[in-house]
């Protein structure tokens, strides 16, 4: 298959740029994967379409607050973003202006609170900085950092926890997994109230899920690598459910990759954790989920290709050029599907 066959039109001002006030009052476009039929709803809506006897897979892995805005130390301004902890206060990074900030630049952020010194550049552009602080780096972070937002939202976001979903609690990702932004504690008690189980699995997403696919034949391109874990108590839920004969329900794509990458192929599924680097398109046959929850992905991305593999190709670019007639919000902050 090529990339062009999942590209479609999306006029930019659609492009959602901040969170909506209240995360359920967002549309929910209802896709039958079997059929192609949809319903127009909104997400306070989804306990709906659950049945008791599913359950619900999340992901609870919280974004770094990675950003860092400072100051060179010959002066001029500089960005940092964290991708990888090496150790010892050692960071794989992005920086801009890359021009400068070769090894040996000394960086300031936050009045000197902590400072930096670019080591050595390494593939891809990326620098090795080793950051020196007082106390614990994650509170310094959470403290200067500010969240590394998608490339293509534009505007500052006002409140960092509007980019954290309302369960996330294990830090590690470089950007949210943003289809459970739409819940919130209130809609989660409901859905357990009504005899499914919530559980949860941690994929830590890494920028690599912004790079856009280059092969013009989708079998060519090369995933990256995410960490994930599945604990023992999401790991007997699912098998359970399976073997009665309930749903698995995913909240995103990063659930959805992590319980088809530990599955087994009766759908059970161990307890483990490991680096996944699974690309669903389609032809792919799932053997743990049965539904998902997800947000509109970008043209010619991985993730619609996922999406498609679930639903159908044709399913899903007919959905996706009703959402655009019906002016749907897309992109992180923007509206979500939810396909059975």
């Amino acid at each position: 298959m090529n990339k062009s066959d999942f590209n479609f039109y999306l006029p930019e001002e659609l492009i959602a740029q901040t969170p909506i006030e209240k995360r359920d009052e967002s549309r929910l476009l209802h896709l039958d994967k079997h059929t192609g039929a949809i319903e127009h709803r909104h997400f306070y809506n989804l306990p709906e379409y659950l049945r008791p006897g599913d359950c619900l897979v999340l992901n609870d892995s919280r974004v770094l607050p990675a950003r860092l805005i400072g100051s060179r130390k010959t002066g001029g301004s500089v960005e940092v973003v964290l991708l990888r902890d090496l150790g010892e206060g050692n960071w794989e990074c992005l920086t801009r202006p890359g021009k400068k900030t070769r090894p040996g630049t000394e960086l300031t952020f936050g009045d000197g609170e902590l400072t930096a010194e670019v080591l050595e550049v390494v593939e891809g552009g990326k620098r090795i900085i080793h950051f020196n602080y007082k106390g614990v780096f994650l509170e310094v972070l959470e403290r200067l950092g500010k969240m590394p937002l998608p490339p293509y939202i534009k505007v500052e976001l006002q409140d960092n926890e509007r980019y954290q979903n309302v369960y996330s609690r294990e830090l590690g990702s470089a950007a949210a997994p943003t289809a459970g932004l739409h819940f919130t504690k209130e809609l989660l008690a409901k859905i357990e109230a009504m005899g499914i189980n919530v559980c949860y699995i941690t994929l830590h997403v890494g920028l690599g899920t912004f790079r856009p696919v280059k092969s013009e034949r989708i079998e060519d391109h090369e995933m990256h690598s995410e960490f994930c874990i599945v604990p023992e108590r999401t790991s007997r839920i699912v098998t359970e459910t399976k073997k009665r004969g309930g749903r698995v329900v995913c909240v995103g794509t990063t659930s959805c990759r992590t319980v088809e990458s530990f599955a087994l192929e009766d759908g059970t599924l161990p307890e483990t954790s490991g680096w996944t680097d699974i690309f669903i398109y389609p032809g792919y046959k799932f053997k743990c989920l049965d539904a998902l929850v997800t947000n509109f992905h970008l043209p010619e991305s991985t993730l619609i290709m996922l999406v498609s593999a679930l639903a159908g190709r044709e399913n899903i670019l007919h959905a996706y050029d009703i959402a655009v007639q019906e002016r749907y919000r897309f992109f992180s902050f923007g509206d979500a599907m939810f396909i059975e």
